[in-house]
């Protein structure tokens, strides 16, 4: 964003930029976990990315075509690293909370997995790292924290975002995943090694048999 136009109206459009930022990180996600009934989340969620992809559209200084940037500035060392400590904190949790689910899809649905690993990157990953990367951070960080404190706020609203799930597993989870996501996009400056690593970490649920928790049919809200 040009500081130009924040020198023509600093104080509205910073209050507008405050207003914007609450609403699709915090009221909409508290909307969607206390009131909203389940049939609604799928279409209230898409309602939600389709309106910030259009805020980002409008950004002053944004382009998508800068999405590209940074493409290539990872190394497979990286990724297979960052594939072995998923897979290992997964393998930790699905034996501590729900053993008997541990490779389920694997075992006895491997068409299914097939299909989630090949669309999860596409529907889900995309818009999400579209959403709380380059939305976030392009068009609120003249109102954002700096440095390492932008990216906790990232990892924080991130989380948030999964209250309707109402599972600590998967609010803590989306958490740590939001800090790897935001420093591979902030500070790396690499939009697609934020999608590989996001996509990575998604699979690895699947194939583990934590999954289950990212369904809003098995969400129970405690009240």
């Amino acid at each position: 964003m040009k500081r130009s136009v924040l020198l023509y109206q600093p104080d509205s459009y910073r209050t507008q930029l405050l207003a914007e930022f609450v609403t699709l990180f915090m009221a909409v996600p508290l909307f969607v976990a206390f009131l909203l009934p389940a049939e609604g989340f799928y279409p209230a969620l898409f309602l939600f990315t389709g309106l910030g992809l259009a805020l980002l559209h409008i950004t002053p200084g944004f382009a998508w075509a800068e999405l590209w940037r940074g493409w290539s500035n990872w190394r497979s060392i990286e990724l297979v690293a960052a594939s072995l400590v998923v897979l290992v904190g997964c393998l930790a949790v699905i034996h501590l909370v729900r053993p008997e689910s541990a490779f389920y899809l694997l075992k006895q649905r491997p068409d299914l997995l097939l299909v989630l690993l090949l669309s999860y990157p596409v529907l889900s990953v995309l818009p999400q790292e579209l959403m709380f990367r380059p939305l976030f951070y392009r068009r609120y960080h003249y109102i954002l924290p700096t440095g390492w404190r932008a990216d906790v706020l990232n990892a924080a609203v991130f989380s948030f975002a999964h209250l309707m799930y109402w599972s600590w597993i998967v609010a803590v989870m989306t958490f740590l995943g939001g800090l790897v996501f935001a420093r591979a996009y902030r500070a790396r400056g690499s939009f697609a090694l934020a999608v590989l690593l996001h996509s990575l970490a998604g699979n690895i649920i699947f194939i583990v048999g934590l999954g289950a928790f990212f369904l809003v049919v098995n969400a129970e809200r405690p009240f």
